[in-house]
């Protein structure tokens, strides 16, 4: 374990031991700054992940009130939902969906992910897993000095992936590679490759992002680095909000074959200043969620929204 993760799991360890009441006052008096802040702008984000815009009624089936809830899932998730609801009163009562999650609960309720181009407004997203995901870096290679080719790395267990590397995995332009063990699939032996670490991706100019059970893991730390993201249309979106990411601008789309890769490659390696130009709208996009306090702020909000609407008064917390 990392320092970084090591660093998370004590300190929000600790967080879940203290007192109710003491959570309930340090959310009270977070929620009590939000004036100092850019209004609008708060607005918008908790608008953008709590779409809901009528009052609504829970079933008590499956809801869960802040007082009894407990760990039913992943750690991450407990911790970085526990850090919000605690912050209000303990007969709230609430939904959630732990891990990926790719479709629309029936009522509204608190998710890490959702899909796009549907109506998804019962899927109120909070930053869930932040630990794995918020992965932004330092970036000291400029695009010109980076190796003019496409790097991935990742587990080629989806048709897309087995597709990208069966046509690819041995063009000259690209540094592509299944990373499991070859226990893990031993059809995907040919396409078998040493892991890289981010550093090491960071040596290529560009960089494929790709989906899998919801988002990409690394489109984070690709927008925050000085290489160029490529990703297929984006079908899932968390608190990055990857729905606002435009293609051209935030990131360059390929097709869901891959069929125009190496010509996407080409144009942005003879139309540098375009690319430089996305890479700077990328790294403007991530530094929006570096003002931890804010974000912080933005997440009691969009509960508070939640337990507003459905009828539960933030007045008695």
């Amino acid at each position: 374990m990392n320092l970084r993760k090591f660093n998370y799991y004590l300190i929000n360890g600790l967080i879940t031991l203290t007192p109710p009441p003491l959570l309930r006052a340090l959310g009270k008096h977070l929620l009590s700054l939000q004036s100092s802040y850019d209004q609008e702008y708060i607005k918008s984000r908790v608008d953008y992940y709590n779409q809901l815009s009528k009052p609504f009624s829970l079933t008590h089936t499956e809801a869960t009130a802040i007082s009894r809830f407990k760990k039913t899932g992943g750690t991450t998730y407990y911790f970085d939902l526990f850090k919000v609801i605690k912050a209000f009163t303990p007969s709230y009562i609430l939904k959630y969906v732990n891990g990926d999650v790719t479709d629309v609960p029936t009522e509204p309720s608190f998710v890490k992910s959702r899909p796009l181009h549907t109506n998804n407004a019962n899927s109120v997203m909070l930053k869930l897993n932040a630990i794995r995901h918020y992965v932004f870096i330092k970036d000291s290679k400029a695009f010109a000095e980076k190796k003019n080719m496409l790097v991935w790395r990742g587990a080629g267990f989806r048709e897309n992936r087995k597709r990208l590397l069966q046509k690819y995995v041995h063009h000259t332009q690209c540094n592509l590679g299944e990373s499991r063990p070859i226990s893990a699939d031993p059809h995907m032996k040919e396409f078998k490759k040493e892991p890289l670490t981010i550093e090491e991706q960071l040596k290529y100019k560009f960089i494929l992002s790709l989906e899998g059970r919801d988002v990409a893991t690394n489109l984070k730390w690709i927008m925050s680095s000085n290489s160029l993201c490529f990703t297929p249309k984006l079908r899932y979106e968390t608190w990055f909000m990857e729905g606002k990411l435009q293609a051209g601008i935030h990131f360059v789309e390929v097709k869901d074959d891959f069929s125009d890769l190496i010509e996407k490659m080409d144009y942005y390696t003879k139309h540098e200043d375009e690319a430089l130009e996305i890479i700077k709208n990328a790294n403007q996009w991530v530094e929006q969620f570096k003002d931890s306090k804010r974000e912080k702020l933005i997440s009691l909000l969009v509960a508070q929204k939640y337990f507003d609407l459905s009828g539960q008064s933030s007045a008695k917390n």
